[in-house]
């Protein structure tokens, strides 16, 4: 039996965690947890988001913006995020509606698709 989701995963380029903790620690503000010593040497850093984490790996060789993968915040002003994200200069994409639900999309600084949903 699934229990439930414990982590999701998402890759950046080598060498780019810094950058990556730029966005996603500072931006978008999401706390960074500890990795286990075991998988410290591997590269990328995890993220804490509610009660589940966001692992962000390295990988090289992978075009992020050929994929509709993506992660899906749930936040409950998404009008202060998409102003947020435009100050940061980040370009913004309408999503196809869902009933009760407003919602957009962006790309991260390396080409992850993600997005912003709010329940109406």
């Amino acid at each position: 039996m699934i229990l439930g989701l414990h982590h999701a995963q998402i890759t950046i380029p080598k060498g780019a965690e810094e950058k990556g903790k730029h966005f996603y620690c500072e931006v978008l503000g999401l706390p960074e947890i500890e990795k286990p010593v075991s998988l410290q040497g591997r590269g990328g850093f995890w993220l804490q988001v509610g009660d589940k984490e966001v692992h962000v790996g390295t990988e090289e060789g992978f075009d992020r913006l050929q994929t509709k993968a993506h992660l899906a915040y749930r936040v409950n002003d998404i009008s202060i995020w998409r102003k947020k994200l435009e100050k940061e200069n980040i370009e913004i994409f309408d999503s196809v509606p869902i009933p009760g639900y407003d919602r957009f999309e962006f790309r991260d600084p390396f080409g992850n698709r993600v997005e912003m949903i709010q329940l109406l």
